[in-house]
């Protein structure tokens, strides 16, 4: 979802049923706290406040512990949608918290044939660096490579190799310093929230990853970038 003017929030909405529909999650790249790989997902903790849970990073750690079927991943501007997409998680009835416990071995594709519902507003801007919603595929979680790992990703984007470290697996949370297998840090400087999606990778080598908003540690080849809206 997106609300701050100039940057995307993206809001995860959970369901068992696909009819009622919780907020479990969501994600602003420029509020000054930073949703990277390590914070936040796997915690069982909550982050922010209900008043604040359109415009903040959020977590609702109620519903984040619920066993969930069906997982939404919303862009909105100003509380207003502007893309959808729907998946149906390949292992029902489990919660968030739980899958993204499941760190080790990580690499886990949870939705199988794409998402069963999308929809895009004809008006949406600047949706060709939407790590979401510019490319097509499955979601996987926990997407561990070397010493990284990206929390959320599309199968139809760049999944880097187990033990290749280059630095180009991108979506959402992210970390370019971590052991991705138990959720340690290794510097903080290489945390980020929402990476644009990028064929960037350090062996080729490329250093200027571009990322939404100015939630990303001072890594020296971290770049924000044009912010979505």
């Amino acid at each position: 979802m997106i609300y701050i003017k100039l940057c995307i929030t993206a809001t995860i909405l959970l369901t068992i049923r696909a009819r009622t529909w919780q907020l479990g999650m969501n994600l602003n790249p420029a509020d000054g706290h930073i949703m990277d790989y390590l914070t936040g997902w796997a915690a069982d903790a909550a982050i922010g406040t209900s008043e604040n849970a359109l415009t903040r990073d959020y977590i609702d750690r109620d519903i984040w512990n619920l066993p969930v079927s069906y997982i939404a991943i919303v862009r909105h501007q100003g509380g207003v949608t502007d893309a959808v997409k729907v998946f149906k998680f390949t292992e029902e009835n489990r919660s968030m918290l739980s899958r993204f416990q499941d760190m080790n071995p990580g690499r886990q594709i949870v939705t199988e044939g794409g998402p069963i519902q999308e929809s895009i507003a004809s008006n949406a801007q600047n949706m060709a660096d939407d790590p979401i919603f510019s490319i097509g595929g499955d979601l996987a979680f926990n997407w561990a490579y070397s010493d990284n790992g990206c929390r959320i990703a599309l199968t139809g984007g760049h999944l880097s190799s187990a033990h290749i470290n280059d630095d180009n697996t991108h979506g959402l949370g992210n970390h370019f310093a971590c052991n991705p297998l138990t959720g340690v840090e290794n510097d903080e400087v290489w945390a980020h929230e929402i990476s644009n999606i990028q064929d960037c990778s350090l062996i080729a080598p490329c250093y200027t990853v571009q990322f939404q908003g100015t939630d990303h540690g001072s890594g020296h080849h971290l770049v924000s970038a044009r912010t979505l809206r």
